[in-house]
């Protein structure tokens, strides 16, 4: 958990068993597997998908106690065999995957895994040839409950077979046969006298498993650097696709040596993805990011941030950074229609926009058809941020926006999507506001700022602060070769990824810095 806290895009959540698990480590998958589909079951709306007990799962007819004391005689028939085959509908693959595993490592049987629409390739013959020595464990569902019943009238009557029947493949369904196999494991290894939970672990086995896999096996070599990846998975240029390499390379070097050439006055941040993790919304940015702000601001440079939220970043920033600081960190809220310092009281100017006001009407039309929206705040006179449940990715959902926009004879030009909302602003608002209003008021040469965000190819909301001569990119980078690239490695992204530039960011203390990077070494192993 020490290792989990220290990403900073990822929220720890502990549950623990009341006692140390076995070897074969049962109860952590079935906790798993109940805390999986218990979060995605409220994401569907459905937080009852799970009953209160196990007592109300059911295999067939049949509660779990009765389908396992029904099953001893196969169990035994097994047991005497040595070996079964699990044939499964490819929706319970799941529950055959971990049913080969127990048995296996177990040491219990030999287990052969078979899908039962592919039996006939072949599997028939271990039936044919050795029906003496093979049991078959059927795991269905609705769709293939006729198949398995035309196929099992066909055995030879001496292979002994048990079904479990389950309603579906739901999770509820998968959970049901997790615990069923779980209970049938635990019945062949009582036939054998064994606990697969405690085994006798042999000296060898221990050393197999404290080999340090990173010493004996390199790491894959990468044909492109990850800066170039980024490039060309941005504008799709993907297998089988052709690339000219040479092209992509000449573009990241000529924009790592104008970088690293140029000295800076001004610094302008996204906010959510960039300074904090998307996750965490209500949390300010962490000691790692402030202490960089505090060394960029005492050290003169001017430094500014561009986010589509409103007063709730002054109210985060409020708890981390001093108000010295605060006075001279510019802030453009509401996606740049809002420009001030971090101190200033945010009012917004009377009025409405007739545009927005369109936008709000059809936005709440979609919800009432239902279109997954969970909240529709509009903004006059900047813009409308349409958000949606947790779990549904944000670029796909603006399609649906842009398309009912269209449908109105709206314009779709100044519609943009983040990680977590698509928001609509109005014409002429934009995060480049903020770089325009300090390149004006700080008499600063354009070149002289340098921009940084995590959405960085349209319609991402950060396209604006990318498209900016020097720009950095923290997940997406710009379309265009010449600016927005991303430069950290290829593991880093987010929060991560501005640490990695943040940490490269070289002051003078006469309110210039300079970027250090080095060009990414290839490997082409």
């Amino acid at each position: 958990m020490e290792g989990v806290s220290l990403l900073s895009d990822v929220s720890a959540h502990v549950f623990e068993l009341q006692e140390k698990d076995g070897y074969l480590a049962t109860n952590s998958l079935l906790l798993d597997a109940v805390l999986v589909a218990r979060a995605y079951s409220e994401l569907d709306g459905n937080p009852n998908a799970l009953p209160a007990s196990m007592d109300e799962l059911r295999i067939g007819n049949q509660t779990i106690a009765q389908w396992v004391a029904s099953a001893q005689e196969f169990v035994e028939a097994t047991a005497q065999r040595g070996a079964i085959v699990a044939t499964y509908s490819p929706l319970l693959h799941p529950i055959a995957a971990d049913l080969e595993s127990k048995l296996s490592e177990g040491a219990l049987l030999h287990c052969q895994l078979a899908d039962l629409r592919s039996f006939a390739h072949g599997r028939h013959l271990w039936l044919a040839e050795r029906p003496q020595d093979i049991t078959i464990l059927a795991l269905i569902e609705p769709s293939l409950e006729g198949l398995w019943t035309k196929m099992s009238a066909l055995f030879p009557a001496e292979v002994p077979t048990l079904a479990m029947p389950l309603a579906g493949s739901s999770p509820r369904d998968l959970i049901v046969g997790l615990i069923g196999q779980m209970h049938l494991v635990r019945l062949i290894a009582e036939r054998f006298g064994k606990d697969p939970g405690q085994p006798e672990v042999p000296q060898f086995g221990r050393d197999l498993y404290y080999i340090d896999l990173p010493k004996v096996i390199p790491p894959p070599g990468e044909r492109v650097s990850a800066a170039e990846q980024s490039k060309y998975d941005v504008i799709g240029a993907r297998w089988p696709s052709q690339r000219r390499r040479s092209d992509m390379t000449r573009a990241r070097d000529a924009f790592i040596n104008s970088l690293t050439e140029q000295r800076f006055q001004a610094i302008v941040f996204d906010y959510d993805g960039t300074l904090t993790a998307s996750q965490r919304r209500t949390s300010p940015p962490t000691e790692h990011i402030v202490r960089h702000i505090k060394r960029l601001v005492e050290a003169g440079v001017r430094v500014g941030i561009a986010s589509g939220r409103g007063d709730s970043i002054q109210e985060e920033l409020e708890r981390v950074l001093p108000e010295a600081i605060r006075e001279r960190l510019l802030l453009g809220l509401y996606n740049g229609g809002w420009i001030g310092t971090a101190t200033t009281p945010l009012e917004l100017p009377p009025g409405t926009v007739e545009f927005l006001s369109h936008v709000t009407r059809i936005a709440q039309k979609l919800k009432s058809l239902g279109v997954p929206i969970e909240r529709i705040k509009p903004t006059h006179p900047y813009q409308v941020s349409i958000r949606f449940r947790d779990g549904l990715p944000t670029d796909r959902m603006w399609f649906v926006v842009a398309d009912a926009l269209r449908q109105a004879g709206l314009t779709t030009s100044t519609m943009f999507t983040s990680k977590h909302s698509v928001d609509v602003l109005a014409p002429g608002i934009s995060k480049s506001g903020l770089i325009a209003h300090i390149i004006q008021t700080d008499r600063i040469d354009p070149h002289q700022v340098l921009t940084m965000g995590d959405q960085g190819a349209w319609p991402g909301n950060d396209v604006s602060l990318l498209e900016h001569r020097f720009s950095l990119s923290v997940d997406m980078p710009s379309r265009r070769l010449d600016r927005g690239w991303k430069l950290a490695p290829g593991h880093k992204r987010d929060v991560d990824a501005t640490l990695w530039y943040l940490d490269r960011l070289q002051t003078d203390g006469n309110g210039y810095f300079g970027v250090s990077v080095s060009h990414e070494p290839l490997s082409e192993q």
